[in-house]
C-alpha cells in the first residue's frame, strides 16, 4: 500500500513539473521571455518578483495586462500590448507566473 502512495506522489510531480515546462514553453512561444526571466530582472521585472508582488486576487488584472499591455507598475518602460496571446493562454502564463513564489 505504501508503494502505491509514493507512485501516485511521484506521478503527481511529474505531471506538475511538466506543466510548469509546458507553460514557461508557452511564455517562450509568446516572446514573453524577450524582456522577462524567471528570476532575473531584464527589461521586465522577473516573473519571482511578480509573483512577490501579486496574488490569485490580481489574476484576471494580469492577464488583461499581458494582452493589452500595462505601464506605471514597475517604473517607466511601458509593457507593450500582445494580442497573439488569448485570454486562456494569459491565464495560463499568470497561473504560471503566480506559482513561482
Amino acid at each position: 500500500m505504501k508503494a502505491i502512495y509514493v507512485c501516485l506522489l511521484a506521478a503527481a510531480g511529474v505531471m506538475s513539473a511538466g506543466a510548469v515546462q509546458a507553460d514557461e514553453a508557452l511564455a517562450k512561444a509568446k516572446n514573453c521571455l524577450s524582456c522577462h526571466a524567471v528570476d532575473k530582472k531584464v527589461v521586465g521585472p522577473s516573473y519571482k518578483d511578480v509573483a512577490k508582488k501579486y496574488t490569485a486576487k490580481d489574476e484576471a488584472m494580469l492577464a488583461a495586462k499581458v494582452i493589452k499591455g500595462g505601464k506605471g507598475s514597475w517604473g517607466e518602460v511601458p509593457m507593450p500590448p500582445n494580442p497573439s496571446v488569448t485570454p486562456d493562454e494569459a491565464n495560463k502564463l499568470v497561473k504560471w507566473i503566480l506559482s513561482l513564489k
